[in-house]
């Protein structure tokens, strides 16, 4: 057997592997994206590389305040990022004073801390189903979102943004997490 064709053979065995280790990862524990537009700012901006966890919700639900990657209600081609306003089965109250939160018998206003300021917002009203997310934009002004086209079904969800790449100036882990 000539070189070329062991170079060939070791080339190619390589490759599979390769192969073989990085695309069950890629379609089933973590792949990347790239925020377009401004819907997220100052969480994210526009360019920024992130990695998406697609494992965890598999062992658990979305949790509010947790920014999520899915496939948009009204074009599955298309992904967004959002965050995680309202559970299955509460309705939502959105007004100036801010967002509400109904379960039960329990009413309260949603801990947005992690926004630069309160947004006047327009009066709305969401009850959501079983199955059902309500997800908004911190850059409230900017961003379409459920106020806009509804609840995101769970079966669009992809997962959670759990690192950000680029810029190298702004590496994180779990970036835009409501409890930092």
């Amino acid at each position: 057997m000539n070189s070329l064709s062991k170079y060939v053979r070791e080339f190619i065995t390589y490759f599979v592997i390769a192969l073989a280790i990085t695309l069950p990862i890629k379609l089933y524990v973590a792949q990347p994206f790239v925020v377009s537009g401004e819907s997220m700012v100052p969480t994210f901006e526009n360019g920024e590389y992130l990695i998406v966890d697609e494992l965890s919700y598999h062992f658990r639900e979305p949790a509010r305040g947790e920014v999520i990657i899915f496939r948009y209600p009204k074009d599955h081609s298309k992904f967004f990022i959002k965050r995680v306003i309202g559970l299955p089965n509460e309705v939502l109250e959105i007004g100036d004073s801010g967002i509400f939160v109904t379960h039960g018998d329990e009413r309260e206003k949603i801990d947005e801390s992690y926004l630069l300021s309160q947004p006047i917002l327009p009066r709305d009203k969401a009850s959501l189903e079983s199955n059902e997310y309500f997800v908004m934009g911190d850059n409230r002004a900017a961003s379409s979102d459920s106020r806009a086209w509804g609840p995101v079904s769970e079966n669009l969800i992809i997962g959670r943004v759990i690192l950000r790449l680029l810029p190298l100036t702004k590496i994180d882990l779990f970036p835009g997490a409501a409890e930092k």
